[in-house]
């Protein structure tokens, strides 16, 4: 009888042990879900946050194109000028 006891009493403690490890597992389950959200929340921020600095670069590079295009017509209008005025000073 002695023995029939103990052994109910190991497999309540069994019981227990694996209740607690179910418990533990569950926590542990969830802080990884926790931290996997976080984890796409910050990937689909990195991904926005990319997408906005290619569209501003895209943009720095239509204004550095545009700029090019005017330096191309004006700066030999300038030269022109230039020549113009130090022709009329020296004549």
């Amino acid at each position: 009888m002695d023995n029939s006891s103990e052994i109910v009493g190991l497999l309540k403690e069994i019981h227990q042990n694996q209740q607690s490890q179910l418990q533990q597992q569950k926590e542990s389950l969830e802080m990884q879900r926790t931290q996997l959200e976080m984890a796409s929340r910050q990937f689909k921020r990195a991904e926005h946050l990319q997408d906005r600095a290619e569209s501003i670069q895209d943009a720095g590079a239509k204004m550095m194109g545009t700029a090019r295009k005017v330096l191309a017509v004006i700066l030999p209008i300038v030269i022109v000028l230039v020549i113009y005025l130090s022709w009329l000073i020296l004549r």
